[in-house]
């Protein structure tokens, strides 16, 4: 999706009233989103998954593909599921709410309804959207280990270790680029920022300290490649 941190949040709205589409456009576009529009249900499930919009504005009474079709298929693509949405029709009986909360909507607004309403609750979406992948950009959960880098935390099966700052950060660019050699020098680099020519013993120091915290079970996960750095294994890759 579109990183709503850095730019306007891009909003497909999907109507094929001109009136609702026109409304809804200029109140989102005042809001500092870019909108897209489609008409019909297939042009949607289209266009969503090539422009991966920060939200959907749905309408359920739509030409080719009715709204709760276009929703299901929306949380059955992997490539779409997170995408948020809000339904906005003219279904406004609760067990009409209720039907589309439950095939995956994020909320429902009924029409007629208010603008000032919509930009809240887009917004509202819109903030929950990026606090949940700003959350997801910070932890790393792989094979028994999580590590939380707000926090400078790592758990090991439930466990947590206790690490040095440069320990965490090794183990967590290890972890990022786990299946990846890593050289010494690229080490140095990006964990210790050092520049010039270093002795490369520092790393294999903090490497040999590192596997000791976390045990023979899983010490081997950090593979040496003779001649060239180190390398994180997963369980499968290591098998």
């Amino acid at each position: 999706m579109a990183d709503v941190s850095t730019s306007q949040p891009v909003v497909l709205v999907v109507d094929d009233e001109p009136d609702v589409v026109d409304l809804v456009r200029y109140r989102l576009r005042g809001a500092g989103m870019t909108v897209i529009v489609e008409g019909d249900g297939l042009s949607a499930l289209r266009t969503a998954r090539e422009r991966r919009p920060d939200l959907i504005v749905l309408d359920l009474m739509l030409p080719q593909m009715g709204g709760e079709e276009v929703c299901r298929q929306l949380r059955a693509d992997r490539e779409t599921a997170a995408i948020p949405v809000l339904m906005l029709t003219a279904k406004g009986e609760p067990a009409d709410r209720i039907a589309g909360l439950e095939i995956g909507a994020d909320d429902y607004l009924s029409k007629p309804f208010s603008p000032r309403e919509l930009i809240l609750r887009a917004e509202a979406i819109l903030r929950r959207a990026r606090a949940a992948q700003e959350r997801r950009e910070t932890i790393l959960e792989v094979d028994g280990f999580r590590v939380n880098k707000g926090d400078f935390e790592v758990t090991l099966d439930g466990r947590k270790l206790d690490l040095t700052t440069t320990e965490f950060k090794l183990l967590c660019l290890l972890i990022e680029r786990r299946g990846k050699v890593l050289t010494r020098d690229a080490l140095l680099t990006d964990v210790w920022n050092y520049t010039a020519a270093i002795d490369t013993r520092t790393v294999d120091t903090h490497v040999r300290r590192l596997r000791e915290k976390l045990g023979s079970a899983h010490s081997a996960r950090i593979e040496t490649v003779r001649g060239e750095g180190y390398r994180f294994t997963t369980a499968s890759a290591s098998t």
